[in-house]
């Protein structure tokens, strides 16, 4: 069987999201399957694309053609290799199929989720219209779509209207050699480059941009701050606290806090932290991301949060390690691999009751409403409890029993030999 394979954000130096769920689903292939052919197809390879990801070892059932097609990459170069190569099934692993392919052509894509429709306005307005239409003709036009979550495989169902047998929900993975716990004197020297210290820091893994829900997360580390540093058990105080945050701004798609001054906290902040935590941000800057780098210095907390950019995986276990929680309380994900990952290296999870998130984190996250300030001040005070970052641990080490790239690249093939 000969499969073409869309490598196109395979071999990208500073891979995010489904750059890395392609480049691992294709090194798992390439471990599990010794007996399909494979054209991967990729962009123009540098030199140093080439050096990180291993591009030479491969081995001789996976062969690469270079499309060098800066624009229209996939609808003209990709589409213009179907005809050239005897495939069997062309699977994407991102976002769309050449929409002029060969006639009859097997395809499989993979679709990791529907934000553009939950959260149009966080968006840009090419992408919404190229995926609203472009997309949904290519999903009825798909022999087979896999889903990274059984969330996201509703969402086809109920927002695009397609049958649910064609849908197969395939799992993402973690690197399971990479993720796991850092400790002692090896964890403390690898937060001293961050200037941080185990225990005393918030941590969010993900690109800085609107519906990762990052202002609201500020806002309410603002407040949990504010009171950590009175060092109040009384409400009314760290209520005042609270409506001093509260924006003024009334325009249409801003931050709603009317939430925060319905009523009083129903909870104090405990001295679970040896000196005020940091929040560490990590990540690359997205779209309309200025407001969230801004907003730290308009609360006066510039000096707890910390934007620490594109941080490579290898440099990752020790921030997950040493954190008191990962605080991922997004709008909206199609799975949401941080999570995974915090949890393989020990960390404890407080992420959003929406979407694929509770699917995913599992019995042991804390769960708020991603709309709520409240509520994500709520769990961050919970996670200082000793009893529950125990509980939260154990629940996360079972929890990530369920995923592994393996699997994923198993019943990924499954899919592909079985059209």
């Amino acid at each position: 069987m000969v499969i073409g394979f869309d490598g196109s954000r395979v071999f990208a130096p500073d891979r995010t999201g489904t750059e890395n769920y392609s480049y691992q689903l294709l090194k798992a292939l390439v471990e599990i399957d010794k007996k399909n052919k494979y054209i991967v197809y990729t962009r123009a390879l540098t030199r140093r694309s080439k050096t990180i990801t291993g591009y030479a070892n491969f081995p001789k059932n996976f062969q690469f053609r270079e499309i060098t097609w800066s624009r229209f990459w996939t609808q003209g170069g990709l589409a213009k290799q179907t005809f050239k190569d005897n495939l069997d099934v062309l699977f994407v692993p991102a976002h769309t199929l050449p929409v002029i392919r060969r006639p009859g052509l097997k395809t499989v894509i993979t679709i990791h989720d529907l934000g553009s429709e939950y959260l149009p306005s966080m968006h840009q307005l090419k992408q919404r219209l190229y995926l609203s239409y472009m997309q949904k003709f290519q999903l009825r036009t798909a022999t087979k779509i896999i889903a990274v979550s059984k969330a996201t495989k509703e969402d086809l169902v109920k927002k695009i209207g397609i049958d649910s047998k064609k849908i197969r929900v395939v799992y993402e993975g973690y690197d399971k050699k990479l993720f796991r716990p850092v400790k002692d004197n090896v964890l403390v020297n690898s937060l001293k480059q961050y200037d941080l210290q185990a225990g005393g820091y918030f941590l969010f893994v993900g690109t800085i941009q609107p519906r990762k829900n990052l202002e609201r997360l500020i806002k309410a580390f603002a407040i949990f701050l504010e009171a950590a540093r009175q060092g109040t058990k009384n409400r009314s105080r760290l209520h005042s606290a609270r409506l001093r945050l509260v924006s003024r701004r009334t325009q249409p798609g801003n931050i709603d806090d009317s939430s925060v001054r319905s009523t009083a906290p129903h909870f104090l902040v405990t001295s679970g932290f040896a000196a005020f935590p940091y929040l560490v941000l990590v990540g690359s800057k997205g779209w309309l991301a200025d407001e969230i780098y801004r907003l730290p210095k308009k609360l006066g907390i510039e000096d707890r949060v910390k934007f620490s950019g594109y941080v490579p995986d290898e440099y990752l276990p020790a921030l997950y390690s040493g954190a008191a929680a990962l605080t991922f309380p997004s709008l909206f994900e199609g799975f949401g691999l941080p999570m995974l990952e915090a949890q393989a290296c020990g960390c404890p999870v407080l992420t959003s009751n929406t979407s694929s998130m509770p699917e995913v984190a599992g019995y042991g996250a804390i769960y708020v409403d991603p709309y709520s300030i409240n509520d994500i001040v709520e769990g961050m005070v919970k996670v200082q409890s000793s009893k529950f970052k125990v509980q939260s641990v154990k629940a996360g080490f079972e929890n990530i029993k369920r995923f592994s790239w393996e699997r994923c690249a198993r019943e990924t093939l499954e899919v592909l030999e079985k059209l």
